[in-house]
């Protein structure tokens, strides 16, 4: 990450694509106070469930993702290309991918747990 206050120009293509548990792969661009990351999952792959103290706003852009929500796991839908999933802080969620997806998750504030490389539920085998 640059650390600069001038504005900054990225290309996905120009960026390494990091991987992570089963075939999902990331990259991610982060600002002073907002992230944006473009997540690929292949069909079956699966986010574990979590929570985390960050707004999410997640946009489809390809393919298909099922999300369990709430504490009770007891909340479901479908969010397809095209379609919008907001995900308030500290809301549990997972999903699974029904096909071959493409996501972008936009995190405010950042998301330290991937900066840092804790986030061990996502970096499974």
């Amino acid at each position: 990450m640059i650390e600069t206050n001038a504005p900054q120009h990225y290309r996905w293509d120009d960026m390494t694509a990091e991987p992570m548990k089963g075939r999902i792969t990331r990259r991610m661009i982060t600002g002073t106070s907002v992230m944006i990351a473009e997540v690929r999952l292949a069909k079956g792959d699966v986010v574990p469930l979590h929570a985390h103290h960050n707004e999410q706003i997640t946009y489809i852009t390809a393919g298909a993702l099922h999300f369990t929500l709430g504490e009770a796991q007891d909340r479901e839908v479908t969010v397809r290309a095209g379609e919008v999933l907001v995900i308030p802080p500290h809301e549990p969620h997972s999903a699974v991918a029904l096909e071959d997806t493409m996501d972008i998750d936009v995190f405010s504030p950042p998301r330290e747990d991937w900066l840092n490389g804790t986030d061990a539920y996502l970096r499974g085998g």
